[in-house]
C-alpha cells in the first residue's frame, strides 16, 4: 500500500510538470496570441505592451520563465491574479472550500439514493420497479444541468417561493442557498450512478456462488448483504470515484446559473478575462484531485475485494 501511494504521488507530479509544460506553452509562449494584448486589451499601445512584458518577464528567455514560475509554484507562490488584483492562493482557496462544502451535500444525498434504488432495482430484474427506476434514471440523466436549473427555479423560486434564487453565500454558510444547487447536480448524477449499480447487482444475482447459498438455504436478507452486496459495489464505487472529477469541473453551469462562488466559477472567470496564473492553478488542482481521487478508488478496491492486491 506505502509503495502504490509512493507512485501515485510520483505519477501526480509527473502528470502536473507535464500539464504545466503545456499550459505554460499554450498561455505564456504567444501561440494563442500575444499574453499584453490578452491582458491590457487590443487599444494598448506598443509602448504599454512592452512595458508590462518587461515588468512580467515576458522579455526572459522561455526556459527561464517556466523555471521561476515553478520554482514558485513548488513554494506556494501561485502568482497574482489579474481579475482580483491578489494572490490567486488568497482567491482559490476559498472558493474550493465553497465548491467542497457544494459537493459535500451532493455526495451525501446521491450516493444513498443512487445506490438504494440500484440495488432495489437490480434484485428484481425486469419487475415494474425496476422499469420505473431506469426510466427515472434514464429521464433525469437526459436532462442537462442548465435545464433542470430553469426547471427547478421556475418551480421552487418563482412558483412557490420556497427557496432563494441566488446562492452566492455572501452572508456565510446558509443551508437553505445550497438546496437548489445541490438539487440540480443530485437529479442530473444520480440515475448515472443508479444504473451502473443496477447493472452490477443484476450480474452479480445471476452468479453461481448467490445461487449456491441460496440453494444452501441462506436467509434471502443474509445472501444479499453478505455475498452480493459486496461484489456488486465494486464498479459503483469506480463511478462514483470519477464523479470527484466531474464535479470539479462539471459544477461549472451550476454555479454560473445560481451565482455560486466555487471553484467552477473561478475557472470560468479565469477564462474570460485571460487570468493566465489563475488558469494554471486551477488546471493543477484538477490534477491533485483527478489523481487523489484515482488513488482513492485503488484503496477502495482492496476493501471491496480482498483479492486486489497492490505491490
Amino acid at each position: 500500500m506505502v509503495l502504490l501511494l509512493l507512485k501515485r504521488i510520483g505519477f501526480m507530479i509527473f502528470t502536473m510538470i507535464v500539464v504545466s509544460i503545456i499550459l505554460f506553452i499554450l498561455l505564456e509562449t504567444g501561440l494563442t496570441g500575444d499574453p499584453a494584448t490578452r491582458v491590457l486589451g487590443n487599444f494598448a499601445s506598443a509602448e504599454q505592451k512592452e512595458m508590462w512584458r518587461d515588468q512580467h518577464g515576458y522579455n526572459q528567455p522561455v526556459i527561464i520563465r517556466y523555471a521561476k514560475w515553478l520554482g514558485n509554484f513548488a513554494t506556494g507562490d501561485l502568482g497574482t491574479s489579474i481579475r482580483y488584483k491578489g494572490p490567486v492562493k488568497d482567491v482559490l482557496l476559498p472558493r474550493l472550500w465553497s465548491t467542497a462544502i457544494l459537493g459535500f451535500w451532493t455526495f451525501a444525498i446521491m450516493i444513498p439514493l443512487s445506490l438504494t434504488l440500484g440495488v432495489l432495482s437490480g434484485m428484481k430484474e425486469g419487475s415494474i420497479l425496476d422499469r420505473s427506476i431506469s426510466v427515472f434514471g434514464i429521464l433525469t440523466t437526459s436532462v442537462p444541468e442548465f435545464a433542470s436549473a430553469v426547471f427547478f427555479s421556475a418551480l421552487f423560486v418563482f412558483g412557490l417561493k420556497w427557496l432563494p434564487g441566488t446562492s452566492s453565500m455572501s452572508d456565510g454558510f446558509a443551508f437553505k442557498q445550497l438546496i437548489l444547487p445541490a438539487m440540480v447536480l443530485v437529479v442530473y448524477d444520480f440515475g448515472y450512478v443508479a444504473r451502473m449499480t443496477r447493472a452490477s447487482m443484476a450480474e452479480v444475482m445471476t452468479s453461481q456462488y448467490i445461487r449456491s447459498a441460496v440453494l444452501k438455504g441462506l436467509p434471502y436478507r443474509q445472501v444479499i448483504i453478505r455475498h452480493a452486496l459486496r461484489n456488486a459495489l465494486i464498479a459503483p464505487f469506480t463511478v462514483i470515484m470519477l464523479q470527484i472529477n466531474w464535479l470539479l469541473s462539471g459544477v461549472i453551469v451550476v454555479e454560473f446559473f445560481f451565482a455560486y462562488k466555487g471553484f467552477g466559477a473561478l475557472l470560468l472567470e479565469a477564462s474570460l478575462n485571460n487570468d493566465i496564473a489563475l488558469l494554471e492553478a486551477c488546471a493543477m488542482v484538477a490534477v491533485v484531485v483527478a489523481v487523489g481521487s484515482q488513488t482513492l478508488a485503488d484503496i477502495g478496491y482492496t476493501f471491496l475485494n480482498p483479492r486486489i492486491r497492490f505491490s
